[in-house]
Formats: C-alpha cells, structure tokens, sequence
C-alpha cells in the first residue's frame, strides 16, 4: 500500500491560483444534469478553498467517453449545476481534459497548486492525474482523503463476520479483489453472470456462496416470458436475469448477520424493474444491518439512490474501478503521484 498523500489541509492556499480535479462524470439528460450526487461529493475541498482565501479555483474534470467533440457532452450544464450548488466568481469549470502531455502543461499554466479530489480516475496515469502532479505542488483533495480511509478500513482487522457482496456481468472484472477481499471474507455472496461463470468454472481459492435459484427469462427482453427456476436447471435457451426469492432470502439472511459489509454490483438486471428484486433485496438488507458498510460501484450506487437507500450506508465510494484496484492492495497512479505527508 502507498503511503498517505499529504492533505490539502495543510496546503497555504490564500491568493492563490488551485486547479482542482475533480470527478463530475455526471449523467446528462435533455441538456441537464440528471444526477448530481458527483457534484454535490466534489463541494467539500471546493468550499475548504474558498474558505481558505484562494483567489481562483480551477475545476477540470473528464465527462462520459466520447471519441471526438460532442456537444452533447460539454461541460456546461455541469458548470452550472455546479454554480447553483456554489455559487462563487472564484470558481472556474475547464472543458473535459484530455489524457496527453501537452494537456498537462496547458492545465499547470499560471496555477500555484494542485489538489487530487478525483478518486475515480485515481487508477488512471493521466495528463489531469498524474502529469498536473508532476508540475505543480501536490495535495490531496477532502474527498480522496475520505475514500481512502474509508476504504481502508476493510483492508485493516474488520468486525466479524465479515460479508462480501459481488454481482455483475464478468469475473474477470472482479477476479483481483474476489481472491484478495474475498480471500479474507467469512462469506462470498454472488449474483449476477458472475455466478453463472463461477458454478460453471471456479477460478477462486474458496467456495462462494451461489444462488439456489433464479428468475429466469425465455430471451433477453424487459417483457419476456419468465419463471423462476432452480440455479441449475434452466431451461435451454432461457436466461437467468435476477436471483430467485429462496436466493433473495439466503443473502438478506447472511448480510443480516454480518458486523462489515462491502457491496460491489448488481444482482441482475436491475434496469428492468422485473429483474430488479434480489439487487432491491440486497440494497435494503444492507441499509439495515446494523454494520461498517460499503458500496462500490455504478449500478450498485445506482439502486441505492433509487431506492433513496444511500444514506443508509457507512460509505458509498464515488470509485468504481478505483476502488476495485485500492481494494486489491493496488497501488493507484494518482495518489502515488502527490508526496506524502
């Protein structure tokens, strides 16, 4: 593990010129911010400058992944969203920043600091990541303080029994923290695809627990014909698209007793309100157990919003891959780019 980037606490920020990653990869739609949560976790550093008498904070951030302009993707709804939030002369929002050398020098240009708040692009070595690091002091943001010691609680000596909750489409995905999290873990509950791959070819140094049914589906379509079948015995041709009611029941029982808890993808396809009971399920079993818990993840972070669940949580990660690779003892580019304390 790297050792702790040195915090924008201590930074002397009064008439100064900070340029700030940080993660607004918000959704957008019609022209506006659909969901602000992203903006909203970036306002703590923001604020901790202003406050500290910063004469400009700049804000760059990545937005979706285009392959060329696209103006459905420019940054100027998230600007103003976040301006409703803050509303400050002080603060600047750049265009999306792009991942090569000269990005770097045109972003250090005139600024005195640099402060790392991005926890979700932390795993990336790129030009607003590393390269900004490299030209300018470096300090870590509020928010990337938060996810690394929140996160880094389940790396230490956690209360038992300890639950690790997986779901998703690919193993691969997830293959790194299933055998070095999971290793550790008193119990593995997984749903999705994934449990598919693994009752079909187990690549893990233990036995997760599967589900015993599923909610199947005759193809793979929101009004598809379904019914709920044993785990193994689907019927050809028929997709299992969500776990089953006894599964759903099994895993409310396991995460029920736990004492920590981490949460990393969804129990099918939730998307699809008729697939979408075990990841519910799962999502309100962990809001209320009385436990450390995390959620990692996208469409895990999803359904807890959805659900208006998230607040339930110890600690909801604004990382997906990042927190994936944190968790795996990785060390990540971003934070290993700003010293130490």
């Amino acid at each position: 593990m790297s050792s702790t980037p040195r915090s924008v606490r201590v930074a002397d920020v009064a008439g100064k010129s900070v340029l700030v990653r940080s993660d607004l990869n918000v959704p957008l739609e019609g022209g506006r911010v659909a969901d602000d949560t992203r903006i909203r976790a970036s306002l703590p550093t923001l604020r901790h400058l202003l406050d500290r008498g910063a004469s400009e904070v700049v804000v760059c951030s990545h937005l979706g992944r285009p392959k060329g302009p696209d103006p459905a993707l420019e940054m100027a709804p998230v600007a103003a969203r976040l301006r409703e939030l803050l509303p400050d002369d002080r603060i600047q929002v750049l265009e999306k920043t792009r991942n090569d050398p000269a990005t770097a020098q045109r972003l250090a240009e005139g600024r005195d600091l640099f402060v790392l708040d991005a926890f979700g692009s932390a795993h990336r070595a790129h030009a607003s990541t590393v390269g900004v690091a490299k030209l300018l002091p470096a300090y870590a943001g509020l928010l990337l303080e938060q996810e690394l010691e929140m996160l880094g609680r389940l790396l230490g000596e956690v209360e038992r029994p300890f639950v690790l909750v997986a779901g998703g489409a690919k193993v691969a995905d997830k293959l790194g923290v299933l055998v070095s999290l999971g290793g550790r873990a008193d119990a593995v509950l997984v749903g999705g695809k994934m449990a598919e791959e693994l009752r079909d070819e187990n690549p893990l140094p233990y036995a997760a627990v599967l589900p015993s049914d599923v909610v199947a589906a005759a193809a793979f379509e929101e009004n598809a014909e379904t019914q709920v079948t044993a785990f193994d015995e689907l019927p050809e041709g028929w997709l299992g698209l969500d776990i089953g009611p006894e599964t759903r029941e099994r895993f409310a029982r396991e995460i029920r007793g736990a004492r920590t808890v981490f949460w990393n993808g969804p129990m099918g396809v939730f998307e699809w309100p008729r697939f979408a009971e075990g990841t519910k399920a799962v999502a309100k079993a962990v809001a209320a157990v009385d436990a450390y818990t995390v959620v990692g993840g996208g469409d895990s972070v999803r359904a807890l919003h959805e659900l208006g669940l998230a607040d339930e949580m110890s600690w909801v990660s604004t990382g997906g891959g990042a927190s994936l690779e944190f968790l795996e003892g990785k060390q990540l580019p971003g934070v290993a780019a700003v010293p130490s304390r």
